[in-house]
Parts: C-alpha cells; sequence; structure tokens
C-alpha cells in the first residue's frame, strides 16, 4: 500500500507559472504592494528581500533587485552594493531568529544553469541545520517543512523594520 502525501501548499506556486515572456512575477508581487500576502520582508532603494513561497528549507529568503534584470553585469552599482548588504542582514536575521547551523548562498543565472525566472536574478539564501534533509526528497520528490510561510514571516518582519 502506498502511502499519499498532501503539499498542498504547492497549488499557489503551480498556479503561479507564467506563460514565456509573461515577465517576472516578482516584479507584480513588487507592484502588488501587499507586503504580508506577497511575503515581502524588506523593500531597500533598489532591492527586496522576500520569503520563497517554494522554499527548500524553512527561511529560505531570496534578495532580489526591484528592476527586472537578468544578468549581474545589468546591475547598477548602488544595486551591487545594496544587495550585498541585503545578503549580509539575510544572514543575520535568520542567524538570530533560527540558529541555523549553516547557510547556502548562491543564484542561478540563466535557465540551463537552474533559474525558474531567469529574466529577474535572484540571489538564494537557504539556512542549513545538521541533518535537515531525510529520505523524503530522495523517494517522494517532496520537501517537509515544519513551518508555514505565514507564520514565519511574522517571525521575520520585525528583525527587517529594525534599523
Amino acid at each position: 500500500m502506498s502511502e499519499q502525501l498532501h503539499p498542498h501548499w504547492r497549488i499557489q506556486y503551480i498556479r503561479s507559472r507564467k506563460a514565456p515572456g509573461a515577465g517576472s512575477p516578482f516584479a507584480a508581487l513588487l507592484a502588488a504592494k501587499d507586503d504580508e500576502a506577497n511575503l515581502i520582508l524588506h523593500r531597500g532603494l533598489h532591492c527586496f528581500v522576500i520569503l520563497n513561497n517554494s522554499p527548500y528549507n524553512p527561511g529560505h529568503l531570496m534578495v532580489l533587485p526591484n528592476r527586472e534584470i537578468g544578468e549581474l553585469a545589468e546591475l547598477n552599482a548602488a544595486e551591487r552594493v545594496e544587495m550585498m548588504d541585503l545578503l549580509v542582514r539575510c544572514q543575520a536575521v535568520l542567524q538570530k531568529v533560527m540558529t541555523p547551523a549553516g547557510f547556502n548562498v548562491g543564484l542561478n543565472l540563466g535557465k540551463a544553469a537552474g533559474a525558474g525566472i531567469p529574466t529577474h536574478l535572484h540571489f538564494h539564501i537557504v539556512p542549513r541545520w545538521e541533518g535537515d534533509h531525510n529520505f523524503m526528497p530522495v523517494l517522494a520528490d517532496t520537501r517537509v517543512l515544519p513551518q508555514a510561510l505565514g507564520e514565519l514571516w511574522s517571525r521575520l518582519k520585525p528583525e527587517f523594520t529594525q534599523a
């Protein structure tokens, strides 16, 4: 008898997929102005921070430029500085709130490199803990996340509103 898992939260991600050339869903989220519903934790002058709605691990954040650009070379100097400062800030916030044992930080440039939305570059910062993954991703292609995104947004947001 096989068991079925029902990761009901993934349907939002599946339904949000847009046709090629439809533009960045990140730009639409930023324009919507409903930060809690769209999981935006911080809006900067040039960049913003958002909780990934299809995370690899709890606390998976993304740092993006406000402009829809797909290449590092397209970032201007102010965007590069703010982006790096926000990555450092995200790590500090996640360390304080979630106390992970480590982090994965990176970006995928281009579809062939794994970028799901290649037209809007974004850095990922993923908190990691010893033994944080088990057999589920291997056998069931399913990740088990122990915390709801809305609850986590509520825990992280105050840390981004402090100076």
